[in-house]
């Protein structure tokens, strides 16, 4: 009986082998066929996407190293329709924070155009408001039931750099601006648009976030330090704002430079502009002439030319700091 029951067992295990030999050689043949070398080429071309990375913009300085223009981290502020669980708590605390139609950001998030599954509410969002919208989206998912979400589940944030000027309107003729999509109008921010911003990288990247290393770092764009002295130029606007309400002009310009080098160590304008708010360009000014006067519109020396005049002529040995000259007043 015990000799009987043995064999079955062994005829058992020696049937259930094969079966397993079987199993491995057909996995083998498998994975070494034509058709598994299509599918590991087509999962090798999901596993990486073709992406572009943009370089920070590089920075503006004095010549003291004071920054004139440097970027600040803002947010794009969207929401992951697919995720969304309460369109209106959503609305009510975006339009509230970034001030906002609630009704317009409700009918966005509930009626998005067919096929779209994330939509942009706001863009350029300081990252004060950003990152309360950020706290009380945590604390809505700490207070909901255990295994729900939260009232703004659904509502994602995107950092991105931008274009900032500490100083504001000082020497904005001279400086320049940046629009939001990123290109440099007048000044340095124009004439070294392409310095500053740098070199765009499009490189295949790792649809895995544990493979993030494999991500390139993208160089900065150029910094540039120019001639210009922020006190100086500081102070040459000021005298020029005290001047023209002293001598009721309506325009006036202050160019001060290193007649040693020829550096231009300030130039002063009538018309300034707050660069962080570029948008009020056609506001301060009439036409393109306007934005810098100094170097685009034409300037009669009238007797400034003096100067070089008798420089020229005792240069030459015409006259002499002694020599007189009688005027009777005709031409």
């Amino acid at each position: 009986m015990r000799q009987q029951f043995a064999r079955r067992s062994q005829v058992l295990a020696g049937a259930l082998l094969l079966v397993a030999l079987a199993i491995i050689v057909q996995m083998t043949r498998i994975q070494n066929s034509p058709e598994a070398a299509i599918f590991r080429q087509q999962a090798e071309n999901y596993a990486y996407e073709w992406r572009t990375f943009y370089p920070n913009r590089g920075e503006i300085y004095d010549r003291n190293g004071r920054l004139l223009a440097g970027q600040v981290t803002v947010y794009e502020v969207g929401v992951d329709l697919i995720n969304v669980k309460d369109p209106h708590a959503i609305a009510f605390a975006v339009s509230e924070t970034l001030d906002l139609d609630y009704t317009q950001t409700l009918d966005v998030i509930q009626n998005p155009p067919e096929g779209i599954s994330y939509i942009v509410l706001a863009d350029f969002v300081e990252a004060s408001k950003a990152q309360y919208l950020q706290e009380v989206k945590k604390a809505l998912q700490a207070q909901a039931t255990a295994g729900t979400s939260g009232g703004l589940t659904g509502l994602q944030f995107k950092s991105h750099p931008m274009r900032s000027y500490p100083e504001n309107a000082l020497g904005s003729n001279i400086l320049g601006f940046v629009n939001r999509e990123g290109k440099g109008y007048f000044g340095v921010e124009e004439n070294y648009d392409n310095l500053l911003a740098g070199n765009p990288v499009k490189v295949l990247v790792p649809t895995d976030p544990n493979k993030a290393i494999e991500i390139p770092h993208v160089p900065d764009g150029t910094t540039l330090i120019l001639t210009i002295n922020r006190d100086l130029q500081a102070a040459a606007e000021d005298i020029l704002d005290a001047s023209l309400v002293e001598y009721g002009a309506l325009d006036g310009v202050i160019a001060i430079m290193n007649p040693s080098n020829g550096e231009v160590l300030a130039i002063a304008t009538s018309r300034r502009m707050d660069l962080n708010k570029f948008w009020n360009y056609g506001v301060v000014y009439d036409n393109a002439t306007d934005f810098n006067p100094a170097i685009s519109k034409t300037y009669e020396p009238g007797s400034v030319i003096k100067i070089l005049t008798m420089a020229a002529a005792l240069d030459s040995g015409t006259v002499t700091p002694n020599t007189t000259y009688l005027d009777t007043g005709s031409v």
